[in-house]
């Protein structure tokens, strides 16, 4: 049996709000896997997720929820062992400030620990196209271990929804991050 994760999920407010349910949904499946979900939502993110959704249901999930300036979240500690975090979707703005090394909230603290910890940091970056800034702070996360998965859906599993669409990254995402489940595979 896999060892269960301690997993970090920030949702910053950029579009894409439908890649943050579909997150929060799989990882409700995998629940045998994780040990602790926290996750951090910026005050964006829920007006996005409002707008886009027309719903408040990141209400009803059952994680646990920390506000944008809680650095007594245990991830905001390198000593609370949390193995992955996942920026989903991740701003410019976010991309930016962790690239910078600026760690002025939860999810810039987050991430910065994550780093230092040498442990997994995804960012599923939603915007297109990119300019010169955005695509050297990429190199700069990469460059520091994190992993760039931007919001690039495939097709090849012939999704019949947003939601299946959105899971081909989702799915890629949570890959990376070491779960087990089952998935489209290519040649498979």
């Amino acid at each position: 049996m896999t060892k269960k994760q301690k997993i970090v999920v920030a949702v910053s407010g950029a579009s894409g709000a439908i890649y943050a349910k579909v997150l929060f949904d799989k990882l409700l499946t995998l629940k045998e896997q994780t040990e602790a979900v926290g996750v951090v939502m910026s005050d964006n993110a829920k007006d996005v997720w409002k707008y886009e959704l027309d719903n408040t249901d990141f209400e009803k999930y059952p994680f646990n929820f920390y506000q944008k300036n809680d650095f007594f979240a245990p991830f905001a500690s390198g000593s609370a062992n949390y193995s992955s975090m996942i920026i989903c979707p991740c701003s410019m703005g976010t991309l930016a400030r962790i690239a910078s090394g600026i760690s002025n909230d939860l999810t810039t603290r987050a991430a910065d620990v994550i780093l230092k910890e040498r442990r997994k940091l995804i960012l599923v970056l939603r915007d297109t196209p990119y300019s010169l800034i955005h695509i050297n702070n990429m190199k700069t996360v990469t460059e520091a271990g994190g992993i760039i998965c931007p919001a690039s859906p495939s097709f090849y599993s012939k999704p019949q929804n947003f939601e299946e669409l959105a899971s081909t990254v989702i799915n890629r995402t949570l890959n990376l991050c070491g779960f087990e489940f089952k998935k489209y595979e290519w040649g498979n």
